[in-house]
């Protein structure tokens, strides 16, 4: 099967990612989990182009993006990856720093809710990011901040 054919199966609930766990195994993981892994937010936040961070990560074409948007499951796991990073982002401050890993984890999720979701999901959670570094008057860089606002 091929990237886009794994990855439509993970977010329809009937896959693995790339270390055999399913979505909904991954959408339990704990705070602690999500920051100390990596692996997980390629296939929950899927892109059309290579991970810098993720050389096997899965990279969807034209027709896998078209498969994903046309499906309902994986339009409902998609809200529900960003319902829990959203949680994820709130519950947690090590990222409110002006350089951090999350910042990129940041990008990808707009980025990919962008492309498969469309513009009020992907501007949602990019707003709701802004809203937790100005709440907190975090010193995020106005590089992290360029780049979600450009995602």
């Amino acid at each position: 099967m091929d990237d886009g054919g794994r990855v439509l199966a993970f977010l329809e609930g009937e896959g693995v990612d790339g270390r055999g766990r399913t979505l909904f195994e991954v959408l339990a993981l704990d705070d602690a989990s999500l920051e100390r892994h990596h692996d997980f937010i390629q296939w929950l936040f899927p892109l059309d182009e290579p991970s810098a961070a993720v050389p096997d990560a899965p990279v969807l074409d034209a027709a896998a993006v078209e498969a994903v948007r046309a499906s309902t499951l994986a339009q409902c796991a998609l809200a529900a990856a960003t319902d829990r990073m959203d949680r994820f982002y709130r519950r947690t401050d090590q990222w409110l720093r002006p350089n951090d890993h999350n910042h990129l984890r940041i990008t990808r999720i707009i980025r990919s809710l962008r492309l498969l979701s469309g513009d009020a999901a992907a501007d949602a959670f990019r707003d709701a990011i802004q809203w937790r570094v100005a709440a907190t008057r975090a010193p995020v860089s106005a590089r992290s901040r360029g780049y979600w606002l450009t995602a």
